[in-house]
Order: structure tokens, then sequence, then C-alpha cells
């Protein structure tokens, strides 16, 4: 049957081989020399071999016998191991070291998560992430799959994504967008009526209409665009107009206007989304919490 280490009695070896002297690592290990020579005499009866000469009367120095000179580099390797083994787990712990997979719909990805995720890391430049955008439905499905750690994403419907957690964290109202040029450019805010006679783009975020009066532009569109840029580029080209929640709306377009939509009022529940039956990873669950401590503060 192989020995056992403990990596305790094995620093006690390397320190008294070091130091030449059982009173020198005793002073090392804070600890009396009686538990040092315990510790090294439990060690040898592990190894079936003495690791020191017996100590000659007329020196305080400490020789190895030649098994012992062959260990020490030996135990040195297991106790270099051992630490970088802890420093690394220690790492993940405080979420400095490690992998942390990430997804996010766009909106939150462009206008609110890089302050965030540059301050989280800052002190943790040994962390790798793994960043994805895409739209909810997307993102949910991702972290269901375990294809990542969190998501960021609207509220789920709990009867189809019910293994997951939902956070709720921010809010936006829905809106129109439409060209600059477009009539309904000069409006501040408009009923789902008035967009009836326009043609709609819809995509990925207009289903927040579904349950309410206006679903029936859902069925009146002609057409649906999933990619954020592919849709601003038809919006751009006065296509059509589209409904957006205003985080996802881009910041200092000069062509396009954003559109309070006052009836209904829809307001998009943004937030983490995690599995309830799965622990986060360190570094997912300091995310997690790094997040809520800033809505706090």
């Amino acid at each position: 049957m192989l020995p056992e280490f403990k990596i305790a009695q094995l620093r006690h070896f390397v320190w008294v081989a070091e130091l030449k002297g059982f009173h020198n690592a005793a002073e090392k290990a804070c600890r009396t020399q009686p538990a040092i020579s315990l510790s090294i005499r439990d060690l040898e009866s592990k190894l079936g071999s003495k690791v020191f000469e017996k100590r000659n009367a007329k020196t305080t120095m400490t020789e190895l016998t030649p098994f012992g000179k062959h260990f020490l580099p030996r135990a040195k390797e297991l106790i270099a191991h051992h630490d970088s083994v802890a420093q690394d787990m220690n790492l993940m712990r405080e979420h400095k070291a490690g992998h942390l997979r990430l997804a996010s719909v766009p909106s939150i990805a462009c206008r609110i998560l890089p302050e965030l995720i540059s301050e989280f890391v800052a002190d943790s430049p040994s962390l790798h992430i793994s960043f994805y955008d895409d739209n909810s439905e997307a993102v949910m499905r991702k972290v269901e799959r375990q294809q990542v750690d969190l998501g960021i994403a609207s509220q789920p419907d709990q009867l189809e994504h019910k293994d997951l957690v939902f956070t709720p964290i921010w809010q936006d109202q829905i809106g129109v967008v439409c060209h600059r040029d477009h009539p309904l450019a000069n409006e501040n805010e408009v009923d789902w009526q008035a967009l009836r006679d326009h043609r709609l783009i819809s995509n990925g975020t207009t289903r927040l209409l579904a349950d309410t009066p206006a679903a029936s532009l859902l069925n009146d569109s002609q057409f649906f665009v999933s990619n954020m840029l592919s849709l601003i580029a038809l919006l751009e080209a006065g296509i059509g107009i589209s409904t957006l929640p205003r985080f996802a709306f881009p910041q200092d377009n000069q062509h396009l206007k954003f559109i309070t939509l006052s009836d209904p009022q829809v307001i998009r529940n943004i937030g983490m989304v995690h599995l309830g039956n799965k622990s986060l990873s360190p570094a997912a669950q300091a995310l997690h919490d790094y997040i809520l401590s800033k809505q706090d503060s």
C-alpha cells in the first residue's frame, strides 16, 4: 500500500533539511522541537526509511541520509504542486481566476455591461470571460443547455422555462422607432392604433406586445428581423417602423427617433437567469452578487 503523505510533514522535513536542524525548523513552523521530531518520525515510518542521519552529539547540524537526499527534491515538488493547486482554487473562489461564460441580450450588452464588466474584472487579471449576445430566448436556451453559466434576458415564461431562476434587475419601456422623416416622428407618444397604417418590422422584443391590445400588430407585420444591426439598417432606410425597448434604441443615432408607446404601456423586465438546480461557478456567483450590489448602491 502506498504511503499517504501529509503536506505539513513534508514541510517539516524540508525545513529541517534546509535549516540544518530541528530547532531552527521548529521556530519556522511555530512548533516545539519534540513536535517536529515526532512529525519526522511519522514521515520516516510511512517511507520505511530514515531521512536523517543519527544526530552527532558534537554538532547541532542535521544531515540527510542518502535516501533523504533522494527524497528531498521530490518532497519539494509535492509541496509546490499542492501550493499551486491551493492557490488556483483560492483564486477561483475569489473569482480572480477560472472561466466565466456569460450571455446577454444586446441592449444590456451594449448599454450597461461594458462598465459593469470593466469594474468587475479590475482586480481579476487571470479570469477569462466568454461573452455572447443574443435575443432573450437564445440566451435562456444557452443557460438551460449549460452552454453559459449566467444569462441576462427578459423575464422568462415560467411554463416554458420552469428550470430557470430569474432575478429582476432593470426595467425599460417599449416604444416605437422610426426614421426622423417618418410622419410619426413629430409625435412624442403614440397609441398602438396609430401604428396600424404603417409597415411594421417586428423583432425578438415585439413579442412583448402579445398579451396586450396591440397583439394584432404582430400578425400584420410584413417583416421579421432577428438581428439588431439589420433591423437598424432597415429602419434607417425608411422601410418601416418597429417597436423596441428604450435600452435597445441606439444612442446618438442621427437618423432614428424613439417615441413612447403610451397605450398600451409595456414595460420590459430584464434580469439574470440561471439554472435553479445547479450551483453557480464561483466567478458567476461573484458577478451575480456584484450586479445585485450595484443596484442596491
